[in-house]
Protein backbone atom coordinates (compact mmCIF):
# COMPACT_ATOMS: atom_id res chain seq x y z
CA UNK A 1 0.00 0.00 0.00
CA UNK A 2 1.51 3.36 -0.92
CA UNK A 3 2.33 5.82 1.81
CA UNK A 4 0.06 8.78 2.52
CA UNK A 5 2.45 11.37 1.11
CA UNK A 6 2.83 9.57 -2.22
CA UNK A 7 -0.88 8.85 -2.43
CA UNK A 8 -1.71 12.52 -1.88
CA UNK A 9 0.59 13.48 -4.75
CA UNK A 10 -1.14 11.13 -7.12
CA UNK A 11 -4.24 9.35 -5.91
CA UNK A 12 -4.33 7.37 -9.15
CA UNK A 13 -1.05 5.63 -8.30
CA UNK A 14 -1.35 2.42 -6.33
CA UNK A 15 1.37 -0.18 -5.84
CA UNK A 16 3.48 1.67 -8.40
CA UNK A 17 0.90 1.38 -11.18
CA UNK A 18 -0.25 4.73 -12.47
CA UNK A 19 -3.50 5.10 -14.41
CA UNK A 20 -3.07 7.05 -17.63
CA UNK A 21 -4.42 10.62 -17.50
CA UNK A 22 -8.01 10.65 -18.76
CA UNK A 23 -7.44 13.71 -20.95
CA UNK A 24 -5.17 11.66 -23.24
CA UNK A 25 -7.98 9.39 -24.28
CA UNK A 26 -10.14 11.96 -26.07
CA UNK A 27 -12.84 10.29 -28.08
CA UNK A 28 -12.50 7.01 -26.26
CA UNK A 29 -13.07 8.52 -22.83
CA UNK A 30 -15.40 5.76 -21.78
CA UNK A 31 -12.75 3.13 -22.30
CA UNK A 32 -10.24 5.31 -20.49
CA UNK A 33 -12.42 5.66 -17.44
CA UNK A 34 -12.86 1.97 -17.04
CA UNK A 35 -9.26 1.12 -17.85
CA UNK A 36 -8.11 3.62 -15.23
CA UNK A 37 -10.50 2.03 -12.76
CA UNK A 38 -8.87 -1.33 -13.35
CA UNK A 39 -5.38 0.06 -12.77
CA UNK A 40 -6.49 1.51 -9.44
CA UNK A 41 -6.89 -1.92 -7.92
CA UNK A 42 -4.35 -2.83 -5.27
CA UNK A 43 -2.29 -6.02 -5.51
CA UNK A 44 -3.45 -8.32 -2.74
CA UNK A 45 -3.62 -12.10 -2.69
CA UNK A 46 -7.19 -13.05 -1.89
CA UNK A 47 -8.06 -16.47 -0.47
CA UNK A 48 -7.95 -19.06 -3.27
CA UNK A 49 -11.30 -20.18 -4.57
CA UNK A 50 -12.23 -23.43 -6.25
CA UNK A 51 -13.86 -23.12 -9.68
CA UNK A 52 -17.62 -23.39 -9.47
CA UNK A 53 -18.79 -26.13 -11.78
CA UNK A 54 -22.03 -25.75 -13.68
CA UNK A 55 -24.77 -28.16 -12.59
CA UNK A 56 -24.46 -31.53 -14.31
CA UNK A 57 -28.01 -31.27 -15.64
CA UNK A 58 -27.46 -27.87 -17.24
CA UNK A 59 -28.62 -27.80 -20.83
CA UNK A 60 -26.42 -26.57 -23.66
CA UNK A 61 -28.46 -23.38 -23.59
CA UNK A 62 -29.42 -22.74 -19.97
CA UNK A 63 -32.27 -20.38 -19.13
CA UNK A 64 -29.90 -18.22 -17.07
CA UNK A 65 -26.13 -17.87 -17.11
CA UNK A 66 -23.92 -15.79 -14.83
CA UNK A 67 -20.76 -14.49 -16.52
CA UNK A 68 -18.45 -13.52 -13.67
CA UNK A 69 -14.91 -12.08 -13.53
CA UNK A 70 -12.96 -12.91 -10.37
CA UNK A 71 -10.88 -10.48 -8.34
CA UNK A 72 -7.19 -9.85 -8.60
CA UNK A 73 -4.89 -12.76 -7.77
CA UNK A 74 -7.76 -15.18 -7.19
CA UNK A 75 -7.49 -18.70 -8.54
CA UNK A 76 -9.24 -19.47 -11.85
CA UNK A 77 -13.00 -19.71 -11.53
CA UNK A 78 -15.58 -17.19 -10.37
CA UNK A 79 -13.60 -16.49 -7.20
CA UNK A 80 -14.69 -16.51 -3.56
CA UNK A 81 -17.28 -13.76 -3.87
CA UNK A 82 -18.40 -14.93 -7.30
CA UNK A 83 -19.05 -18.42 -5.91
CA UNK A 84 -21.08 -16.99 -3.04
CA UNK A 85 -23.13 -14.78 -5.36
CA UNK A 86 -23.86 -17.58 -7.83
CA UNK A 87 -24.84 -19.99 -5.05
CA UNK A 88 -27.16 -17.40 -3.52
CA UNK A 89 -28.75 -16.70 -6.90
CA UNK A 90 -29.32 -20.40 -7.53
CA UNK A 91 -31.20 -20.63 -4.24
CA UNK A 92 -33.56 -17.84 -5.31
CA UNK A 93 -34.29 -18.70 -8.94
CA UNK A 94 -36.46 -21.73 -9.81
CA UNK A 95 -34.56 -22.34 -13.03
CA UNK A 96 -31.14 -23.67 -13.90
CA UNK A 97 -28.49 -21.01 -13.35
CA UNK A 98 -25.34 -21.82 -15.29
CA UNK A 99 -22.01 -20.10 -14.65
CA UNK A 100 -19.13 -19.00 -16.86
CA UNK A 101 -15.90 -17.81 -15.24
CA UNK A 102 -14.11 -15.18 -17.30
CA UNK A 103 -10.72 -16.48 -18.42
CA UNK A 104 -7.90 -14.04 -17.75
CA UNK A 105 -4.77 -13.90 -15.58
CA UNK A 106 -6.48 -11.68 -12.95
CA UNK A 107 -3.33 -9.63 -12.46
CA UNK A 108 -3.53 -6.33 -14.36
CA UNK A 109 -4.85 -7.68 -17.67
CA UNK A 110 -8.20 -5.89 -17.68
CA UNK A 111 -8.38 -5.79 -21.48
CA UNK A 112 -7.72 -9.53 -21.78
CA UNK A 113 -10.52 -10.26 -19.35
CA UNK A 114 -12.85 -7.82 -21.10
CA UNK A 115 -12.17 -9.46 -24.46
CA UNK A 116 -12.93 -12.90 -23.05
CA UNK A 117 -16.13 -11.70 -21.38
CA UNK A 118 -17.28 -9.90 -24.52
CA UNK A 119 -16.48 -12.85 -26.79
CA UNK A 120 -18.41 -15.18 -24.51
CA UNK A 121 -21.41 -12.85 -24.31
CA UNK A 122 -21.52 -12.59 -28.09
CA UNK A 123 -21.21 -16.36 -28.46
CA UNK A 124 -24.12 -16.86 -26.09
CA UNK A 125 -26.26 -14.28 -27.87
CA UNK A 126 -25.58 -15.94 -31.23
CA UNK A 127 -25.96 -19.55 -30.08
CA UNK A 128 -28.36 -19.29 -27.13
CA UNK A 129 -30.49 -16.20 -27.80
CA UNK A 130 -33.09 -17.14 -25.19
CA UNK A 131 -30.57 -17.39 -22.33
CA UNK A 132 -30.80 -14.49 -19.89
CA UNK A 133 -27.29 -13.30 -19.08
CA UNK A 134 -26.15 -11.89 -15.75
CA UNK A 135 -22.80 -10.10 -15.79
CA UNK A 136 -20.75 -9.69 -12.65
CA UNK A 137 -17.33 -8.96 -11.29
CA UNK A 138 -15.45 -8.28 -8.10
CA UNK A 139 -12.51 -5.90 -7.70
CA UNK A 140 -10.38 -6.25 -10.86
CA UNK A 141 -13.22 -8.31 -12.31
CA UNK A 142 -15.58 -5.38 -11.82
CA UNK A 143 -13.19 -3.27 -13.91
CA UNK A 144 -13.29 -5.98 -16.59
CA UNK A 145 -17.08 -5.72 -16.65
CA UNK A 146 -16.87 -1.92 -16.76
CA UNK A 147 -14.85 -2.05 -19.95
CA UNK A 148 -17.28 -4.44 -21.63
CA UNK A 149 -20.31 -2.32 -20.77
CA UNK A 150 -18.90 1.18 -21.19
CA UNK A 151 -16.34 1.05 -24.01
CA UNK A 152 -18.11 1.74 -27.33
CA UNK A 153 -15.04 1.07 -29.47
CA UNK A 154 -11.90 -1.01 -29.21
CA UNK A 155 -8.93 0.65 -27.52
CA UNK A 156 -5.90 -0.12 -25.32
CA UNK A 157 -6.01 -3.87 -25.96
CA UNK A 158 -9.78 -4.20 -25.80
CA UNK A 159 -10.82 -5.23 -29.30
CA UNK A 160 -14.30 -6.69 -28.91
CA UNK A 161 -16.92 -4.06 -28.07
CA UNK A 162 -20.45 -5.37 -27.80
CA UNK A 163 -22.50 -4.86 -30.98
CA UNK A 164 -25.89 -3.13 -30.88
CA UNK A 165 -28.73 -5.22 -29.54
CA UNK A 166 -26.68 -7.38 -27.19
CA UNK A 167 -27.98 -5.40 -24.22
CA UNK A 168 -31.42 -6.97 -24.78
CA UNK A 169 -29.98 -10.31 -23.66
CA UNK A 170 -28.40 -8.97 -20.45
CA UNK A 171 -30.89 -9.21 -17.61
CA UNK A 172 -28.75 -7.78 -14.82
CA UNK A 173 -25.29 -6.66 -13.74
CA UNK A 174 -23.79 -7.15 -10.25
CA UNK A 175 -20.54 -5.43 -9.33
CA UNK A 176 -18.62 -5.60 -6.06
CA UNK A 177 -15.74 -3.36 -4.94
CA UNK A 178 -15.69 -1.50 -8.24
CA UNK A 179 -12.82 0.96 -8.74
CA UNK A 180 -14.84 3.01 -11.24
CA UNK A 181 -16.52 4.62 -8.23
CA UNK A 182 -13.54 6.98 -8.18
CA UNK A 183 -15.05 8.67 -11.23
CA UNK A 184 -18.69 7.63 -10.84
CA UNK A 185 -20.92 4.56 -11.16
CA UNK A 186 -20.68 2.59 -14.37
CA UNK A 187 -24.24 3.56 -15.29
CA UNK A 188 -23.03 7.16 -15.71
CA UNK A 189 -21.12 5.96 -18.76
CA UNK A 190 -23.77 3.62 -20.14
CA UNK A 191 -27.27 4.49 -18.86
CA UNK A 192 -28.71 1.52 -20.78
CA UNK A 193 -28.04 -0.67 -17.76
CA UNK A 194 -29.16 1.83 -15.13
CA UNK A 195 -32.15 -0.13 -13.83
CA UNK A 196 -30.41 -3.49 -14.24
CA UNK A 197 -27.24 -2.79 -12.28
CA UNK A 198 -26.39 -3.17 -8.62
CA UNK A 199 -23.01 -1.87 -7.43
CA UNK A 200 -22.04 -2.75 -3.89
CA UNK A 201 -19.22 -1.18 -1.89
CA UNK A 202 -18.51 -2.53 1.58
CA UNK A 203 -18.04 0.16 4.19
CA UNK A 204 -14.81 2.09 3.76
CA UNK A 205 -13.40 -0.24 1.09
CA UNK A 206 -10.70 2.04 -0.38
CA UNK A 207 -11.10 0.65 -3.89
CA UNK A 208 -14.70 1.77 -4.33
CA UNK A 209 -15.10 4.36 -1.57
CA UNK A 210 -12.80 7.30 -2.33
CA UNK A 211 -11.50 8.58 0.95
CA UNK A 212 -8.37 9.90 2.64
CA UNK A 213 -5.46 7.94 1.11
CA UNK A 214 -3.90 7.80 4.56
CA UNK A 215 -6.65 5.37 5.62
CA UNK A 216 -6.22 2.94 2.72
CA UNK A 217 -4.06 0.48 4.62
CA UNK A 218 -6.27 0.27 7.68
CA UNK A 219 -9.42 -0.02 5.57
CA UNK A 220 -8.02 -2.60 3.15
CA UNK A 221 -9.65 -5.59 4.95
CA UNK A 222 -13.03 -4.12 4.02
CA UNK A 223 -12.23 -4.84 0.36
CA UNK A 224 -11.67 -8.56 0.88
CA UNK A 225 -14.19 -11.01 -0.53
CA UNK A 226 -14.98 -12.44 2.90
CA UNK A 227 -15.96 -9.02 4.20
CA UNK A 228 -18.51 -8.63 1.40
CA UNK A 229 -19.91 -12.10 2.04
CA UNK A 230 -20.11 -11.60 5.81
CA UNK A 231 -21.95 -8.31 5.25
CA UNK A 232 -24.61 -10.15 3.25
CA UNK A 233 -23.76 -8.41 0.00
CA UNK A 234 -23.58 -11.56 -2.12
CA UNK A 235 -27.11 -12.33 -0.97
CA UNK A 236 -28.22 -8.73 -1.52
CA UNK A 237 -26.97 -8.80 -5.09
CA UNK A 238 -28.65 -12.16 -5.67
CA UNK A 239 -31.97 -10.74 -4.45
CA UNK A 240 -31.65 -7.85 -6.89
CA UNK A 241 -30.70 -10.04 -9.83
CA UNK A 242 -33.41 -12.61 -9.09
CA UNK A 243 -35.94 -9.79 -9.38
CA UNK A 244 -34.70 -9.06 -12.91
CA UNK A 245 -34.98 -12.62 -14.18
Amino acid sequence: MPGGQRAQRDRFTIMGVRALPLRRFGAVGLAAVTTAAGLLLVAAALPPASPLAAPAAAAACPPVQVVFARGRNESPGPGVLGNAFISALRSKVPRTVDAYAVRYPADTEVAQGANDMSHHIQDMVNNCPDTRLVLGGYSLGAAVTDVVLAAPIGAFGFDSPLPPGVDQHIAAVALFGNGSQWVGPITNFNPTYNDRTIELCHGADPICNPADPNTWKQNWPQHLAGAYIDAGMANEAADFVAGKL
